[in-house]
């Protein structure tokens, strides 16, 4: 069983890997132990933003989705997805 979700782990690392940096990758809000909560691209270790507030990092991540023609995704401070806002076009 370990194994199994050892093998999920390195296939979603893989799969955000391949998206970074392209128009695929998508943008998560996330908790912050610095400033409080980050907007990380998918594939990338480094927030590219971080707010004192998670409504601040909200409407960034979802301005960044917006203009990059992808997806943003808002976690909660256990890491679960509470929303998500899809700005692909279709």
């Amino acid at each position: 069983m370990a194994n199994n979700n050892n093998n999920d782990q390195n296939n979603r690392s893989e799969y955000f890997e391949d998206r970074a940096g392209t128009d695929d990758a998508r943008y998560h809000v996330v908790p912050h132990d610095e400033e409080g909560w980050a907007v990380k691209e998918e594939g990338k270790d480094e927030p590219v933003y971080t707010a004192g507030s998670k409504s601040d990092a909200v409407e960034e991540a979802k301005s960044m989705a917006e203009k990059s023609g992808t997806m943003a995704y808002i976690h909660s401070e256990h890491g679960k997805i509470e929303e998500q806002y899809n700005y692909m076009d279709e």
